[in-house]
């Protein structure tokens, strides 16, 4: 007789690989590296299933196929792998901006979730745009669809940017 537990082994690389690696690329190149493989993702990708799967100057897409374990108490996906989803195609449609040595950090994130995610919802895709970059903010918007483009949730950030002296910034 089985209690129904699962089981789930999430594995990852040091991430202070990538950390060092930020330092030398610029974001775009830094988010491309990834997406190749040659330096290591954020480990909460690994940790909750999701990845980058395209970047560009001011653009950043995620995938994400939702699973049982992504669920909370009331049988369905739980808002926060939305909501991370959306923040990590945000910011890192901010970061595909930045020249070398550039950091930044989440001032303030804003998701809509207009739609219930279940497993049997298919693989979800996050596209994040810059709406602004400037010296010292950036603000971006994305949205999570699924292949037919279904709308399941929006949202918005504004990124506070740290550059590294004598950069400047766009205007």
């Amino acid at each position: 007789m089985s209690d129904g537990s699962r089981t789930r082994t999430v594995t990852w690389r040091d991430p202070r690989e990538g950390v060092a690696a930020a330092k030398t690329l610029s974001g775009l190149e830094y988010l491309r590296a990834i997406i190749r493989g040659e330096v290591p993702g954020a480990p909460i990708a690994e940790l909750m299933g999701f990845a980058p799967v395209e970047v560009s100057e001011g653009r950043a897409v995620f995938a994400v196929e939702p699973a049982e374990y992504h669920y909370n108490p009331i049988g369905t996906v739980h808002g926060g792998l939305a909501a991370t989803v959306l923040d990590s195609a945000l910011a890192c449609a901010v970061h595909s901006t930045l020249p070398a040595g550039s950091g930044y950090t989440t001032l303030e994130l804003h998701v809509n979730l207009v739609r219930a995610i279940g497993h049997d919802t298919g693989r979800l895709t996050c596209t994040g745009e810059v709406v602004h970059v400037g010296g010292r903010v950036a603000t971006a918007q994305a949205k999570l669809t699924d292949a037919s483009g279904k709308l399941y949730a929006h949202g918005t950030t504004t990124c506070m940017l740290f550059r590294p002296p004598g950069a400047g910034g766009r205007e």
